[in-house]
C-alpha cells in the first residue's frame, strides 16, 4: 500500500499544476498517468498564448519542465493504469496495475479525448490517412493534400502548423463561421496556403489501402460532392473521460461539476482541467484549476488533522 496525501489522476497540466502547489504545500503527492506526461499540451508546436511564455515554445518542453519543477518540490511520478477509485472512511483507495494508493484527496484530471466523427472511413483509415494529432502525423503529409475538419481554436491551429508542411490544405466547417478566438481564426482566413469551405460536413472517408478522398455534404442545400485529399485531421470537440468517477455529478454535456474550489460532490475528490464544467478551456486555466484544487485538498486535509489553517 503505498500511502499519500494527495493523489492526482492524470499528469497533463492541470495535473502538473496540482503536484507543484501540493508539493510545495508540504503534502505527500503522487501523480499517476497511463500514457504521456503533458496531455494534449505534449502536440503542440510553438504555445504562444501562455502568460509570461514568450517568445512561444514547444509544447512537450513546456510540460517536462513543469514536470521537473514540481518534482523538484517533492512530487513522485507514475506511469500506471488506474482501474477503480473507493473511498473507505476518510481514505480513497486508488487501484492501479502496479498496486494500490491510499490518500486522504484525489485529484481527478484526466482531461478529454478527441471526438471522433462516427461516419464510413474514419475507423477504417486510422493511422492511414486520418488523423487526430497533426504534431504527430503530420510530417508524413509534407507537400500532399491535407484536410481539417473543425472550426474551433485546435482545427485552426492544426492547420496552421499543417500549412506550413503542405501548400494544399483545406478546412471544412459545418457552421458558417470559425468559432476559434478572434485572432486564431483570422489567421486562418488570411493565410493563402488554407482553404476554408464553410456549411459542409464530412459523410465518408474512402480509399483504397490508404486515404483517397473525402465525400462532401452542403447542410444548405444537400448537395454532396467529391474531393481528392492524402490526410484528413479530425478536430471536432472533446469528450470528458469521466469512466472512474461516474459517481460525480456532471453537465449535459458530461463535464463534472465542481464549485470555486474544485470540490465535488464526493467530499475530498476534486476535478481540474478539461475534464470540469467550466465555460473556457486553456492551458492557463487548467494551470489555475490545479493550483486551486491542490490549495483546497491541503485545506481539508489539515482540518482532517485538526490543524489551524490560514
Amino acid at each position: 500500500m503505498k500511502e499519500y496525501d494527495l493523489v492526482i489522476i492524470g499528469g497533463g497540466v492541470a495535473g502538473l499544476s496540482a503536484a507543484q502547489y501540493g508539493s510545495r504545500a508540504n503534502l505527500k503527492v503522487a501523480v499517476l498517468e497511463n500514457a504521456i506526461i503533458g496531455g494534449q499540451v505534449f502536440n503542440i508546436m510553438d504555445l504562444e498564448n501562455y502568460p509570461g511564455v514568450y517568445p512561444p515554445v514547444n509544447g512537450a518542453d513546456f510540460v517536462e519542465t513543469m514536470k521537473h519543477q514540481a518534482e523538484s518540490f517533492g512530487a513522485e511520478f507514475f506511469l500506471t493504469q488506474v482501474s477503480s477509485i473507493d473511498k473507505i472512511g476518510n481514505k480513497f483507495k486508488i487501484q492501479t496495475s502496479d498496486g494500490t494508493f491510499s490518500s486522504f484527496t484525489v485529484l481527478i484530471a484526466t482531461g478529454a479525448s478527441h471526438r471522433k466523427l462516427d461516419i464510413p472511413g474514419e475507423t477504417k483509415f486510422s493511422g492511414r490517412g486520418v488523423s487526430y494529432c497533426a504534431t504527430c502525423d503530420g510530417p508524413f503529409f509534407r507537400n500532399k493534400k491535407i484536410v481539417v475538419i473543425g472550426g474551433g481554436d485546435s482545427a485552426c491551429d492544426e492547420a496552421t502548423y499543417l500549412s506550413t508542411l503542405s501548400n494544399d490544405v483545406t478546412l471544412i466547417h459545418r457552421r458558417g463561421s470559425l468559432r476559434a478566438q478572434k485572432a486564431v481564426a483570422e489567421r486562418v482566413l488570411k493565410n493563402p496556403k488554407i482553404k476554408t469551405i464553410f456549411n459542409t460536413i464530412v459523410t465518408e472517408i474512402s480509399g483504397d489501402e490508404i486515404v483517397k478522398k473525402i465525400t462532401l455534404q452542403n447542410v444548405e442545400t444537400g448537395v454532396t460532392s467529391k474531393l481528392e485529399c492524402d490526410g484528413v485531421f479530425i478536430f471536432v470537440g472533446m469528450i470528458p473521460q469521466t469512466d472512474l468517477v461516474d459517481m460525480l455529478t456532471k453537465d449535459e454535456d458530461g463535464y463534472i461539476i465542481t464549485d470555486e474550489e474544485m470540490r465535488t460532490n464526493v467530499l475530498g475528490m476534486y476535478v481540474a482541467g478539461d475534464i470540469r464544467n467550466k465555460p473556457f478551456r486553456q492551458i492557463v486555466t487548467a494551470a489555475s484549476d490545479g493550483a486551486i484544487a491542490a490549495w483546497s485538498a491541503a485545506k481539508l486535509i489539515r482540518e482532517i488533522h485538526g490543524e489551524v489553517y490560514k
